[in-house]
């Protein structure tokens, strides 16, 4: 089956793969040995191809957990990379349900935007990236300094809130309206919610979301000072170490870091409805193909199935989530390896619908 491009933060540095394998060629750890529900170990394991070292898989099911883990358990920390924006596209749903927004508040009233083309985009447009914003800042000096990150392996989302607000206000917009991925337009989007709140990023999402589901082990780092120091590694799709990926302003596009257990409690508080904004998930607009979005969240049909689905990707890790809401089924795929796992998530959601 062939899957939609991957629309995650780990795009950014795709045009320089090909130079970041020639540059090192690292031997990379082996998958971890294998843990949890046999059944679902067996139907896995086929579909690891090219990834290493750890990964965990949720299925969930009228309620039933089961998992399967490779070098990892239900504790172990990831990256959950642009996953995160489903998180902080339930965070403008319920603030539109509560009447404290609305989805056409433009985005100059609540940031320091002046008279820029940005401050005209609504929150709507920037929770189903139609605001013509570009994915990155287009700035050269942004562009060549976010790339030499890349090949260095290293982390190129250390853009603090004065600087995001820089690149938003000399932004060009172009074929708003139309759906076109901008992890920009998400960053956005969450220090506006953020500023509207009096408070930062993390904490929002501490109060909003990570303790009424009781997400306890999921926090979101801004810089690299706030990880302890045996913090997970993740790995390139060629096997080199990656740096950690805190995002700092653009952490509401990525940069939450989160486990197997938590993100169960998630998936779980989607299919039943406990979660806060659950509008989000509803597909209002064209995307690409046969995708549909709505406030972050993409849907398309699989066979017979309905998928609702994000999926996520930094230097060293990778994660998808899908969900058969109809059917009360969820996938959550998580590796600390920079290779895409949708179709693993999508083959055991589908296959067993």
């Amino acid at each position: 089956m062939r899957l939609p491009p991957r629309t995650c933060a780990a795009a950014l540095g795709a045009m320089i793969v090909l130079a970041v394998g020639i540059v090192s060629r690292p031997t990379p750890p082996t998958l971890g040995p294998a843990d949890g529900d046999p059944e679902l170990i067996a139907r896995v394991a086929s579909l690891l191809h090219g990834l290493r070292d750890r990964v965990s898989v949720v299925y969930i099911r009228d309620g039933v957990l089961t998992e399967a883990h490779f070098g990892a358990d239900s504790d172990t920390v990831y990256e959950i990379g642009s996953i995160t924006k489903t998180m902080t596209s339930l965070l403008f749903a319920e603030a539109v349900e509560a009447g404290e927004l609305t989805p056409d508040t433009p985005l100059g009233s609540l940031l320091d935007l002046g008279s820029s083309a940005a401050a005209d985009v609504t929150l709507e447009e920037l929770a189903s990236h139609r605001s013509g914003l570009p994915r990155i800042s287009n700035r050269p000096q942004d562009l060549a300094g976010a790339s030499l990150a890349v090949l260095r392996h290293r982390n190129p989302y250390t853009t603090d809130v004065a600087a995001l607000l820089t690149q938003a206000r000399s932004a060009n917009l172009s074929g708003r309206g139309s759906f076109s991925y901008s992890n920009l337009g998400a960053a956005l989007l969450g220090e506006a919610l953020s500023a509207h709140a009096g408070t930062n990023y993390p904490a929002m999402l501490d109060r909003h979301l990570f303790q009424p589901l009781r997400m306890t082990h999921s926090f979101t780092p801004l810089t690299a000072s706030e990880l302890s120091s045996d913090a997970p590694i993740g790995w390139s799709a060629k096997g080199h170490p990656e740096q950690a990926w805190t995002l700092n302003a653009y952490a509401p596009a990525g940069g939450v870091r989160s486990t197997p257990a938590d993100m169960a409690r998630y998936a779980q508080a989607l299919l039943d409805r406990r979660a806060p904004g659950l509008s989000a998930l509803d597909p209002r607009w064209d995307a690409a193909d046969d995708i549909r979005v709505g406030r972050a969240w993409l849907t398309h049909r699989v066979g017979d199935v309905d998928v609702t689905w994000h999926n996520g990707g930094t230097g060293g890790f990778s994660s998808m989530l899908a969900l058969d809401r109809e059917h009360a089924a969820a996938v959550v795929v998580l590796a600390n390896s920079a290779v895409a796992v949708d179709e693993i998530a999508i083959r055991i959601l589908v296959d067993t619908a």
